[in-house]
This record gives C-alpha cells, sequence and structure tokens, in this order.
C-alpha cells in the first residue's frame, strides 16, 4: 500500500497521502456513525467525555467540533486500527518493534463553520522516548482548498520543538505564530479525494483554517507510534498500554533517542481537547466568526 518514494518523502517532508486506503463500505459506516452522534448531541449541553462542542451548538442545530476517542465509542472506528492495510504503511513508516495505537479523535469542520486549528507540533502534547510517532488522518469527505484541509510546513519535524506555552508561563497547545516565524504562507494543504489517508510525523508544523465552503470536512484522526517508544509523561496502566499493541509484543527496553523536547507542564489553564487548550493562546494566525468557546475544565495534564 506504500512504495519506497512515499517512504522517502516521509522521512524528508514528514508527510505523505496514500489514496483508497479506506474502502467504501467502512467509510460509508462511519460517516452513518457519526451522524448518530451529531444527532444524539442534541442532548448535550457542554462538552464532555465524547462531545466537543461548537460554541454556536444547539439542541435546535447541533454542531459538534470534535468526537473524543471515536475508537472507543464504536466499534467501526476500532476495526480500522487493526486494518492489515493501514498496519503495513504504517509498519514501514514506525520501524521493526511494532505499531501501538495511542488515541483518537474526529474533527469536524462542518459547512461555512468549522473552527481552526492553530499552528502546532503534536510531540508537544506527548513527547516520548523516540520520535517513531505519526498520526494519520482518515479522509471521511474530500478534503478541498476551502474547507479547511490539514496544512503542514514540510521539514519542520527535523527542526526544534516549538514553545507551546503562552505569556503566563502555561501549557496552551500552540505555537506563537509571530515569535517563531516560520513561512506559513508555504505550507502545504494537504488535498485529497474521501478515503485517503494521510501520515504526518509527530514533529510536523500543521495547523487548518476555518470551513468556509459549503462541504463538510470531517477527519478521523488516529496517533500511533513505534512499540518501542514510550510517553515521557508516564504510563499509568501497564496492561492497557500493552493492549493498544497492533504490530509486535510488549517490551520492557524503550528504544531512546537524542530529540528536542519540551514538556506539556505547567497544565494547560484550560482543560480538555485541543481547541480548550488553545484559547489561552494571545495570538492566532487563523482567522474565526465564531464567538469564543464555552471552557470546559477537565481533569489532568493536556489531553488534546
Amino acid at each position: 500500500m506504500i512504495d519506497a518514494t512515499q517512504v522517502e518523502r516521509y522521512r524528508r517532508e514528514g508527510y505523505t497521502i496514500v489514496e483508497k486506503l479506506i474502502d467504501d463500505p467502512m467509510r460509508e459506516r462511519m460517516k452513518q456513525v457519526l451522524a448518530a452522534l451529531v444527532e444524539s448531541s442534541r442532548g448535550v449541553a457542554r462538552h464532555d467525555d465524547v462531545y466537543d462542542l461548537e460554541p454556536t451548538h444547539s439542541a435546535a442545530e447541533p454542531r459538534v467540533r470534535r468526537i473524543k476517542r471515536p475508537h472507543q465509542v464504536d466499534p467501526v472506528f476500532d476495526e480500522f486500527t487493526r486494518s492489515p492495510r493501514l498496519l503495513s504503511v504504517l509498519s514501514a513508516l514506525l520501524g521493526p518493534s511494532g505499531v501501538r495505537l495511542q488515541n483518537s479523535k474526529l474533527n469536524l469542520k462542518a459547512p461555512q463553520y468549522g473552527s481552526p486549528v492553530e499552528w502546532h507540533q503534536d510531540w508537544a502534547f506527548y513527547p516520548h522516548t523516540n520520535d517513531d510517532v505519526l498520526a494519520v488522518g482518515v479522509l471521511l469527505d474530500d478534503a478541498t482548498a476551502d474547507n479547511g484541509p490539514l496544512l503542514v510546513v514540510p521539514g519542520t519535524h527535523r527542526g526544534p520543538t516549538f514553545d507551546h506555552h503562552g505569556p503566563d508561563g502555561r501549557f496552551c497547545g500552540a505555537m506563537d505564530p509571530v515569535r517563531d516565524r516560520l513561512d506559513y504562507e508555504h505550507a502545504v494543504p494537504l488535498i485529497a479525494p474521501a478515503g485517503s489517508v494521510t501520515f504526518h510525523h509527530a514533529r510536523l508544523v500543521h495547523g487548518s483554517a476555518e470551513n468556509v465552503s459549503r462541504r463538510p470536512r470531517n477527519l478521523l484522526l488516529y496517533e500511533f507510534c513505534a512499540a518501542d517508544a514510550f510517553p515521557l509523561l508516564g504510563i499509568s496502566d501497564w496492561d492497557e498500554f500493552n493492549s493498544r499493541l497492533r504490530v509486535g509484543r510488549p517490551t520492557t527496553v524503550p528504544r531512546i533517542v537524542d530529540c528536542p523536547v519540551r514538556m506539556p507542564y505547567p497544565p494547560a489553564a484550560y482543560q480538555g481537547s485541543i481547541y480548550e487548550n488553545q484559547t489561552a493562546s494571545p495570538r492566532r494566525y487563523f482567522s474565526q466568526t465564531q464567538s469564543t468557546p464555552a471552557r470546559h475544565e477537565e481533569a489532568g495534564s493536556a489531553a488534546r
């Protein structure tokens, strides 16, 4: 499902795209489950363990911006994490130790209001003992130039880990676009047809703008890492940690590589998803036409 040219592009630029990696029947099943979840959100008034809501969400007009941990919400989302086609690609990109699922989320960008996500590196949220860590993006809809596609800054996965803290010194899950002075104008949009799957390195700088089109952009995201990459934030449940292995065997020997790390401490002032974390960011790159989101306190470190 992936050739040497695509692997080399991932190594060099920090991302690659594989078209038709998920078949239409499974994608349609996922979309049906998602539609039912959005319909059920009419009875939800604030963020909870499943839903992260848009600022303008209401029972009359449900607007969801994220389904949290969808692989635990419905079996179809977990099923794809065990797909031989997906795991063959992940094994090629992450190396011989194996493949571990870290987490998942489903980001919704409904027509003409889907919230942006500020520039950031996933690595800032969950550094590991080595950086064979990546995100998988399953395009449930076509990603077009104007419906808020993922934007990446090629090659930044080989550079520094940027500061994701606000002026108060607390983690906010966003880079400062003025201070960091990257060439954002030449960021690459990951435009591809529905059914394609994107892969981007955890240290790659990326973000996404508001959906200004009349088409939805729903993106199912999984975080995967090599089996010998251990989270620097610790392992709270050893058995649960190993239950997420999709390829390979448990090991007590992490592979340690010299990578630039900044820890996400002190924790974000506004806990929950990355949307909540980023409300504390003083400078924003992407315009947002909606009102300020209601904040939802949630225990623990940055949940992203």
